[in-house]
């Protein structure tokens, strides 16, 4: 592998959108200079804990990623950042890396949806490696009994907006 496909690309959450052919809720990813985006598709209950973070709404009680917030806080560690580190199958997987009070780091195997409600909840940035963003550009798009323009959809993704569809129903 190429140290370009190495090379860490960081990306802020866009949004939260439906694909409006199956109704999955997909995070969108884009990119500081706003050029690529890379849509991964999510479980509700993920999606749902982003959107009370995106949307600043606070729970009576801590949900998981506020729990995970909470052990960190009381913990002597800190998250470096999270890391979408690979994509095989049109499965996206990521790591939160981990920095400990003596300097060492480690890398914790995650969910790209729970390794970003985390990240968002501790304002850590997030970053997605060169050769997933490169991956993703094939993405199978494969959606049964239906045709799909595969370029229309993607030009959708990189130009949709979280205010063309409204707020994530809680």
């Amino acid at each position: 592998m190429s140290d370009e496909e190495n090379d860490m690309v960081e990306m802020r959450v866009e949004g939260l959108v439906f694909d409006p052919l199956t109704n999955t809720p997909i995070i969108i990813l884009k990119d500081l200079d706003g050029e690529r985006s890379l849509p991964i598709w999510v479980g509700y209950p993920e999606a749902t804990a982003i959107a009370l973070e995106m949307e600043n709404v606070t729970t009576p009680r801590p949900m998981t990623h506020d729990l995970i917030k909470n052990i960190i806080d009381g913990l002597d560690v800190k998250i470096n950042h999270i890391l979408v580190n690979d994509l095989k199958s049109n499965t996206f997987y990521a790591v939160i890396s981990v920095e400990n009070s003596n300097g060492s780091s480690i890398n914790i195997d995650s969910r790209p949806s729970d390794a970003i409600a985390v990240a968002l909840r501790l304002k850590t940035s997030i970053f997605v490696l060169q050769k997933v963003l490169d991956s993703a550009k094939a993405i199978d798009m494969n959606v049964p009994n239906q045709e799909v323009d595969e370029e229309t959809f993607k030009k959708w993704i990189d130009d949709v907006k979280p205010s063309d569809f409204g707020k994530l129903d809680q």
